[in-house]
């Protein structure tokens, strides 16, 4: 990566932290993938009980992994069987010491925007786990909630879209505000404070991670 595009992460994340600091949020930032893989084990006690959605950058860290690996209480929807033990371990997720996920958008002073399909990661994030644990690459972070907005729809959305069917959004790159069977903007969350001090967790990462 760029010198340039390293100092200005860097500079730009120390800012970050303050804001998201101010909204009752547990903030750092990690130089690199590695980095980010430490901290975020160092921040879950083994024997926790875990769970995430459907989040990229937490498998892109090897996060996901590496609980497989430990000595962690780990309930995985990817090993479902069925459809019915995989809403269970969905519904799982809202009594868990730790809910991993990352946004779909950040914007400078913290406000953390998602966009879901069946609501899961939302209200989860939202509600019930005792920890909100995000990995979010710096290539997530915009200027304003406006912005956070627009990345969610029109960047994260198509882009991720294309893994589950074919939305509108998915054909044309673009955000059609479709009511397709398939739509994956069914809800959408603003975090923008955390009642619950330092419930919500997040670990900045210098890298482009999921979309």
């Amino acid at each position: 990566m760029n010198q340039n595009i390293v100092k200005r992460n860097g500079l730009l994340a120390q800012k970050m932290i303050r804001e998201l600091e101010s909204r009752n949020m547990e903030a750092y930032y990690a130089t690199s993938k590695e980095e980010a893989l430490q901290k975020a084990l160092e921040l879950i006690p083994e024997g926790s009980s875990v769970t995430w959605g459907g989040s990229m950058s937490i498998q892109e860290i090897g996060l996901t992994k590496a609980l497989h690996e430990g000595n962690y209480e780990v309930f995985d929807r990817d090993l479902a069987k069925t459809p019915e033990e995989k809403h269970e371990i969905a519904l799982k997720a809202f009594d868990t010491d730790f809910f991993l996920a990352s946004a779909n958008a950040i914007s400078e002073d913290g406000v953390i925007v998602n966009i879901d399909g069946r609501a899961n990661r939302v209200a989860a994030i939202a509600f019930g786990p005792r920890n909100v644990l995000m990995i979010v690459g710096m290539n997530k972070v915009v200027k304003t909630e406006a912005d956070a907005m627009v990345r969610a729809k029109e960047i994260a959305a198509p882009i991720n879209a294309q893994r589950f069917g074919k939305t509108p959004c998915a054909v044309t790159g673009s955000c059609s505000l479709c009511k397709s069977s398939g739509c994956i903007c069914c809800q959408t969350m603003i975090t923008r404070f955390s009642l619950e001090p330092k419930r919500i967790k997040v670990i900045l990462v210098n890298d482009n991670l999921g979309f």
